[in-house]
């Protein structure tokens, strides 16, 4: 039935909630100073407050990775990690929450077992979901940031892309979007390799991939700030976090309103859609095509 195109829709993109970050930036020791995390729990109480006060419901609500601090192994990570399912617990039940993962949730270098753990947290580390016509693809960034562990897991992930490109093609679907963490780039195609995006050649490589397949937007965290470009119309949006900012932009959430020709997005503070909640202009696009 989600194969068929029925009509314009939107959904919510938040990332980085990485509750323990702001006390462990604060006291600027990012391995051990992760111990507090109420202002997090407060701010992700907020962004599920006003998701669930928005009409029409959003279709989804996809959480774009570190979604705690604490690394694998690490002493507070428990603790974090059931304080955040207790806040999403409270999102509307009508809203599906989307989880990727992220560097905390797996580790830098992810290993077999940490992406198991993850997986038995918060589901697949990668997969596939039809909306209305549309394709998602669900990415384990990690493993094209550093599979030096797992190497045949990043092989599997591989394989299994390409499978769904395949799908993607014979369903002619109306787009196919892609959720990871880590941004292939965060301002230009050709950008240097630093820690906030992928190596060049891997990069290159991934962005040749979804070009030929017609992907039109790949949405990621990982920046905690706002960013992005575009690569021979592939899309790349960088979005901050609801969390701890690393830049000047607010605590926030992006609603992305897909129609028939395109995708068009907007990042809202946390106060901005609280208080207000989508913009007439992005609520007539979804009207006029019904």
């Amino acid at each position: 039935d989600e194969y068929q195109w029925k009509g314009p829709f939107y959904f919510i993109q938040g990332a980085d909630p990485q509750f323990g970050l702001m006390k462990a930036w604060a006291v600027g020791d990012t391995d051990n100073g992760d111990n507090e995390w109420g202002e997090e729990i407060k701010l992700t109480e907020q962004a599920v407050q006003a998701i669930n006060k928005l009409n029409p419901k959003p279709k989804f609500f996809v959480l774009c990775g570190d979604l705690i601090h604490g690394m694998p192994g690490t002493q507070w990570r428990k603790d974090q990690e059931q304080d955040l399912k207790s806040v999403l617990k409270n999102t509307d039940q009508e809203i599906p929450l989307v989880f990727v993962s992220g560097n905390h949730d797996i580790g830098n270098t992810p290993t077999r077992e940490t992406i198991d753990n993850y997986c038995k947290n918060w589901g697949d580390d990668y997969f596939s979901f039809w909306v209305g016509g549309v394709f998602f693809l669900v990415l384990n960034s990690q493993l094209y940031f550093d599979s030096s562990k797992c190497p045949e897991l990043k092989q599997a992930q591989d394989v299994w892309l390409s499978e769904q490109l395949a799908v993607a093609e014979k369903h002619k679907c109306k787009h196919v979007i892609v959720f990871q963490h880590i941004p292939l780039f965060l301002r230009k195609p050709d950008e240097d390799h630093d820690y906030f995006n992928l190596e060049k050649s891997v990069r290159q490589e991934i962005m040749e991939k979804f070009h030929k397949a017609g992907i039109k937007a790949v949405f990621s965290g990982h920046y905690h700030r706002n960013a992005g470009g575009s690569y021979r119309g592939l899309e790349m949006v960088v979005s901050s976090a609801i969390g701890c900012q690393l830049g000047e932009d607010p605590h926030g959430l992006r609603v992305v309103v897909v129609t028939e020709e395109k995708i068009v997005h907007r990042y809202y503070s946390l106060n901005e859609l609280s208080s207000q909640g989508i913009e007439k202009e992005l609520l007539d696009m979804l009207a006029t095509q019904n």
